[in-house]
């Protein structure tokens, strides 16, 4: 039979340990982004702007030659776009919505990256005065590319 100290004591553990885990769910920290892209390049400092509003941690490397970054990543040629990013263990190449990384992010797809392969008007990061639909790419490490979102 439980004492009346290791009742409230085990009371007490089960209260703290409920609060940690309910704690625990209301926070996940920040994802780290690291952004390889040309220092003279504006609409990739946009885009890093607008993921770190979005709540990433971002980090942005300036790189002269980012096309040798491309190829030690292997991001397919028909997949590049202006900048490559790195978050966990997927590679981000172009201007990529948020919410297409974070979904990734969550559900872990059997996939190397997501591209937005060129440099589309209306993409995060290419605002202006004109809009143009876009397929948001994922890739794979054989070089294969399928569509993962329409925007």
């Amino acid at each position: 039979m439980l004492s009346r100290r290791h009742f409230f004591l085990s009371g007490a553990a089960a209260l703290i340990s409920g609060r940690t885990l309910f704690a625990e769910s209301l926070f996940t920290p920040p994802s780290v982004l690291t952004v390889y892209k040309d220092p003279d390049c504006q609409c990739c400092a946009k885009w890093a702007k607008y993921m770190s509003a979005n709540g990433f941690v971002v980090n942005v490397q300036n790189v002269k030659d980012v096309d040798a970054i491309k190829r030690t990543m292997n991001v397919p040629t028909a997949m590049q776009s202006c900048h490559t990013a790195v978050v966990g263990a997927y590679i981000v190449e172009g201007h990529v919505p948020a919410e297409l990384v974070k979904k990734v992010l969550t559900e872990k797809p059997g996939i190397l990256g997501l591209a937005v392969p060129g440099m589309v008007d209306g993409s995060p990061g290419m605002e202006g005065a004109r809009s143009e639909h876009y397929d948001v790419m994922a890739f794979g490490r054989d070089g294969k590319a399928r569509v993962y979102a329409k925007r």
